[in-house]
């Protein structure tokens, strides 16, 4: 990455370039990110390629000033932080579903990362919806507030694996080994095309803001703030390509088309 894709990267999220690597600056980026790029998978039923090459995310998050879900959007965060000098490392998870079932491998992309102050290494994340603000300590097995709830990071059954709980319930287990972004491919292909996936039967555009959260789900806008949940559904087309411009910074030329419902 140049130093002027860089810039506008920080740009994008209302950063700044820091001083220094460290975890005061990790914890920065990571809440600037969530509130700035959207968690959306528009790109589905836009029709739009997936490409998880470093190249393509930046290029899509940076210059198309879009979102993603968490390959693109933990992929580009990764290319960020190497660039302001952090040690990353991308890791594989697995979601818990319904009954505490486990998803398919490489079912999420998370990012260990190390600091300049050699006080982690840090779980960062940027691309699970609904989660962490700040990153969790790695190596910490007690809860750790955050303001989204309280979290543990806990030994799993598999040997070397981790699972991570918020506020008591499982949500994902963490590969520790380290991988690349093309070891994701599949299972971007799996979220994007399997009837088994809820991504192609759902519309999702998310992000956190200073009051709570704001989503456009298909047609419908749901903002909660300080834990009151509102919802106000969308009357024509424009309303909702609107919604995405002013609450989402997402400039469309057309709507996504509807989610795919099973039969």
């Amino acid at each position: 990455m140049d130093a002027n894709l860089l810039d506008a990267y920080l740009r994008r999220i209302g950063a700044t370039r820091p001083e220094r690597a460290d975890a005061t600056a990790l914890r920065d980026l990571q809440l600037r990110h969530l509130r700035t790029v959207p968690f959306e998978n528009l790109s589905i039923h836009l029709g739009e390629d997936i490409v998880l090459e470093e190249k393509a995310l930046l290029a899509k998050i940076v210059d198309a000033r879009r979102g993603g879900f968490c390959y693109e959007l933990n992929g580009a965060f990764a290319v960020l932080l190497r660039e302001l000098g952090f040690t990353v490392t991308l890791l594989q998870a697995r979601g818990f579903g319904d009954e505490g079932r486990l998803g398919i491998p490489y079912d999420h992309l998370a990012l260990r990362v190390e600091t300049a102050d050699s006080s982690g290494p840090w779980l960062a994340d940027v691309g699970f919806g609904d989660h962490t603000q700040h990153p969790l300590a790695l190596d910490e097995r007690g809860d750790q507030r955050d303001p989204a709830g309280a979290f543990r990071i806990a030994e799993a059954t598999e040997y070397g694996d981790l699972d991570v709980y918020r506020d008591g319930k499982p949500q994902f287990r963490l590969d520790t080994r380290p991988r690349v972004l093309a070891d994701f491919e599949a299972g971007s292909w799996w979220h994007r095309t399997s009837p088994a996936s809820h991504f192609p039967r759902s519309l999702v555009c998310s992000r956190l803001t200073t009051q709570g959260r704001i989503t456009l789900s298909d047609r419908k806008l749901v903002t909660t703030e300080h834990g009151q949940r509102h919802e106000q559904p969308l009357a024509d087309d424009a309303a909702v390509l609107a919604a995405y411009r002013d609450h989402f910074g997402l400039v469309l030329d057309r709507l996504p088309s509807a989610p795919s419902r099973p039969s």
